[in-house]
């Protein structure tokens, strides 16, 4: 399984994927079977990455949408839900890139996004009070995907593999 950080972090709340990750490492304790790995906004990398062969990943980002700022949500991606787009090799637009690993010669994993409402997504480091709070509730639920959905072992019972980027 792969959980990915996935965001802007000069742009205040698009950080939300990449700080969630670097504390979930810092946090330690991941399953065996799991790779955490911030990957910013190099959407290509984590392609390739995915060829792989994940069964599973987690898609860490801030996210666009109705609702307060600093809402955690939980999104299943299938493939219906993609269509088509032209895939940036230089930045990261998430719908793209999973409708690009076909052509790669990959398949999408079960897919989920772990997302948040921004309040701020303007020029500067360092997220926003509603965001901020929301990380480790973030954490939780990527936990809570772990035993629940996924089948793993909780974050806390298990020896720690981590990658940072």
């Amino acid at each position: 399984m792969l959980v990915a950080g996935i965001g802007n972090l000069f742009c205040r709340d698009d950080g939300f994927g990449p700080e969630v990750v670097r504390r979930l490492l810092a946090i330690g304790g991941l399953p065996e079977h799991v790779r955490a790995v911030d990957y910013g906004i190099r959407g290509m990398h984590l392609a390739y990455d995915l060829l792989e062969g994940y069964d599973a990943l987690v898609l860490v980002d801030a996210v666009p949408g109705s609702g307060e700022p600093g809402e955690v949500t939980v999104l299943e991606v299938s493939e219906e839900h993609l269509g088509t787009g032209g895939f940036d090799p230089h930045g990261m637009a998430p719908v793209a890139m999973l409708a690009s690993l076909k052509d790669l010669g990959g398949q999408l994993p079960r897919t989920y996004v772990v997302g948040c409402r921004p309040a701020d997504v303007g020029e500067g480091i360092g997220l926003s009070e509603q965001v901020e709070a929301a990380v480790p509730q973030a954490i939780e639920t990527i936990d809570a995907l772990l035993r629940e959905r996924i089948k793993g072992r909780p974050i806390s019972e298990s020896s720690s593999r981590q990658e940072v980027r």
